[in-house]
């Protein structure tokens, strides 16, 4: 399963997401109320485990976590040494 299918399955799973089919890849998670500070901490043990990487303070910002897009693209940057 590729990384956004794993990202879109967790949230979904483990948040509630009104509409699944309506999430858009791109959408903030925070703004739309589907996780919050607690959440985001959820979501960081997620992608350490599921991915095997591991996430620095510095790392944990909005512009890395807020949409399934920007994990997707963090977790990725990361599996490639960024």
């Amino acid at each position: 399963m590729e990384i956004k299918a794993q990202v879109r399955a967790f949230i979904v799973s483990n948040f509630y997401v009104p509409d699944p089919s309506t999430l858009q890849d791109e959408a903030s998670l925070l703004d739309q109320g589907i996780i919050d500070s607690t959440g985001v901490f959820e979501v960081l043990g997620f992608i350490e485990d599921k991915f095997a990487i591991r996430v620095e303070d510095r790392e944990m910002l909005p512009e890395n976590l807020d949409s399934i897009a920007r994990i997707t693209a963090f977790v990725t940057r990361k599996q490639a040494g960024g």
